[in-house]
């Protein structure tokens, strides 16, 4: 590939992130192997179209994506109710490839879509792959749309998700997050429509040497918009996790709502997380707040199970599971979401203490 311009950490938006360690001249085009499941409903609603209106690129990455887009359009016609989840698997193992998939999900009037995409490696494929994501509801539309990230150890993720709600929209935004190398998300949501509503709830958990890095955004552009955003996370072993989130309130936004909470464990004394949530209120009469954590595990909540005779690292388990329930359980009641818990169950046998 040509020579580009990298973005650097001295960049607020990169800082605490590893995009130094990135090279792209190391990578060739590639693609992604992408297979779509969707009921005989759904079908007439999904494209591969081509005619989709680029977006305004923030940095080389997503001009990279506008570029070189393999491109899934689903477009849902107004009233249009698609009962099953249209669920979409990306699929990389090769390594030295980068791949750019666009996903554009575009619910008109009053339509309702739920839409599950999942990003897929092989352990031992030293690959980049740069998602993006643009949802845009119209006016009472409500669109949910779940990412999981089940990448192998040795892939990066760059991605983006960016979603604009129009009046009295409803848009649910997922994120799991358990592979990778580096796997980092921007995630922004933009309420343009009066009575707008967003939520953003994402699970993540490194363990080894991964990192987990996420962006957020809830830009209030109209009165009486509503947003909440929880994000929980657990890091391990030497991992990593940056959380860095912005609640936007403009000037015309009167009487808009937006809650920001962000919850991380160390759960080894090797393990760092980093959680950084600002606020940007430029009128009167709304209602916000923020809150984040950093730290170990409640040792009361972890006494109080041992002292019944439960052994120290199933103690840790249930106390991990325990602290993710509150994201868990507001994810669709999808089959293969039932199994994320047994997923990270997993991983918290499986990572070194």
């Amino acid at each position: 590939m040509n020579t580009l311009t990298l973005p650097t950490v001295d960049e607020e938006i990169w800082r605490y992130s590893r995009i130094g360690e990135l090279n792209l001249d190391q990578f060739e085009l590639g693609k992604v192997a992408t297979k779509i499941d969707v009921s005989s409903q759904a079908k007439q609603f999904v494209s591969s179209a081509t005619n989709i209106a680029p977006r305004n690129a923030t940095d080389i990455f997503e001009d990279l994506n506008v570029r070189h887009a393999q491109l899934t359009a689903i477009s849902i016609a107004k009233n249009q109710v698609v009962a099953e989840p249209i669920v979409i698997t990306h699929s990389l193992h090769e390594s030295g490839v980068v791949a750019y998939p666009r996903l554009v999900i575009e619910a008109h009037e009053n339509s309702e879509v739920t839409v599950v995409e999942r990003f897929i490696s092989s352990a031992n494929a030293k690959s980049l792959i740069v998602p993006v994501v643009d949802v845009r509801a119209a006016q009472s539309a409500r669109v949910t749309y779940v990412a999981i990230n089940e990448l192998g150890a040795s892939t990066w993720q760059i991605g983006y998700q960016q979603a604009v709600g129009q009046r009295d929209s409803m848009m649910k935004l997922f994120t799991v997050a358990l592979g990778g190398d580096y796997a980092r998300m921007r995630a922004e949501v933009r309420l343009e429509g009066q009575g707008a509503n967003s939520q953003q709830v994402a699970l993540y958990f490194a363990d080894a040497n991964q990192m987990h890095d996420f962006r957020t955004l809830q830009d209030h552009a109209a009165p009486r918009t509503h947003s909440s955003l929880l994000f929980k996370g657990a890091v391990k072993d030497t991992a990593k996790s940056v959380y860095t989130g912005l609640i936007r309130i403009r000037e015309n936004a009167t009487k808009s709502e937006a809650f920001q909470t962000n919850r991380n464990l160390t759960l080894s004394n090797g393990a760092w997380a980093e959680s950084v949530p600002n606020l940007e209120i430029e009128t009167n009469d709304v209602k916000c707040s923020h809150a984040s954590t950093v730290g170990p595990i409640d040792e009361e909540q972890r006494f109080y199970l041992e002292s019944r005779g439960i052994q120290p690292e199933i103690a840790e388990r249930l106390v991990v599971l325990g602290f993710f329930d509150e994201v868990l359980n507001r994810l669709p009641a999808l089959p293969f979401v039932s199994g994320l818990r047994e997923r990270v169950s997993t991983k918290l046998l499986g990572a070194k203490s």
